[in-house]
């Protein structure tokens, strides 16, 4: 019998090793690999954890200073946590895409978020506040700012422990799968992988109105994934190709995985159905192992991904699953919230 950890910080605790089989559901060969079962309830949990240790060991963290972050939601929980944990104040600053849900958890541990009400005419909201965060350190030396976007430990953590482990747990991988926010994931996996000369094909999987890899920004309303700045840890010669997913495709892939019992976030969403639509086109009937990293849990989703009246008031009727719009014959105008 396993024994079971005896944590004494929220961070301690982490799965490496929870898969799900996704054939008998998508008919696709793919593994999906759970990183949201931890106190943080996200993938975020190890870069906040790598990005603080570092902080406090270079001696840029002390008991007096405030930790800043800018963040959609993830990551903010996730040092939400360990600020609580360590005794250290936190200031989130967010924006209007932030689940409110999300919000109301970061505050129920001690944050201050903070929610910027303009995009930058350049950089959206992303844009807008990496600004703010600038100018509030600028004006006050005990604001620290870990710094998502450029920070090494961001893709050190998941170099050192999530491809690791995927490829212990698949010897024989032949496509990854991950999602593109930060890109601290992203890099971290692939630089692994190509470090290691195993032939392993790294597919970054993106939202449609992101710039990161050169595409026009338009208006997103699922946070996780995307960025309105182009991420300056992003190596793109580490990429082996790239799919772009339309938010209507992330609502359908979160909803027809949680028809068969799995509560999954947008990003996960937009994985899964990123990964779905390039195996069709590249591996049709072949037998491959893939693996997708799922960053994320659903509960935050529940006033958005998962209630009916939002989806078809921000997508229209299209965005809905054939089954869903179906369901109890009404017209999804009458659906009760879920």
């Amino acid at each position: 019998m396993a024994t079971l950890p005896v944590i004494s910080a929220p961070q301690d605790f982490n799965t490496e090793d929870l898969y799900i089989d996704l054939r008998p559901l998508l008919g696709s060969a793919l593994h999906l690999k759970c990183e949201g079962f931890n106190f943080a309830g996200s993938v975020k949990l190890k870069a906040a954890a790598a990005m603080v240790a570092q902080a406090e060991e270079s001696g840029l963290l002390t008991e007096d200073s405030v930790l800043v972050e800018s963040s959609s939601g993830n990551l903010g929980v996730a040092l939400s946590m360990i600020a609580a944990n360590a005794g250290y104040r936190f200031l989130c600053v967010t924006d209007a895409r932030c689940n409110q849900s999300t919000r109301r958890l970061m505050e129920a541990m001690g944050t201050e978020v903070y929610s910027v009400n303009r995009p930058d005419a350049e950089g959206g909201f992303l844009g807008a506040r990496l600004e703010y965060v600038r100018d509030l350190c600028a004006s006050d030396p005990r604001y620290v700012w870990l710094n998502q976007y450029t920070n090494a430990h961001n893709w050190i953590a998941h170099h050192r422990t999530t491809a690791p482990a995927i490829a212990e747990q698949f010897p024989d991988l032949d496509v990854l799968f991950v999602g593109a926010g930060t890109t601290g994931t992203l890099m971290g996996c692939a630089r692994y992988f190509r470090e290691s000369g195993r032939p392993v094909t790294v597919v970054a999987v993106d939202t449609v109105g992101s710039v990161t890899f050169g595409g026009a920004p338009r208006t997103r309303l699922i946070p996780g994934l995307g960025a309105g700045v182009r991420p300056q840890l992003l190596d793109a010669s580490y990429v082996d190709d790239v799919v772009m997913v339309p938010e209507p495709e992330t609502v359908r892939a979160c909803r027809r995985l949680a028809s068969a019992g799995f509560l999954f976030g947008g990003s996960t969403g937009t994985v899964v159905a990123g990964a779905q639509r390039w195996l069709a086109a590249h591996r049709p009937g072949a037998e491959v192992t893939a693996v997708a990293i799922s960053p994320d849990l659903g509960e935050r989703y529940l006033d958005t991904v998962y209630r009916n009246s939002w989806v078809q008031a921000v997508y229209g009727v299209a965005a809905f699953a054939e089954e869903d719009s179906a369901l109890d014959g009404l017209p999804l105008a009458e659906f009760p919230a879920r």
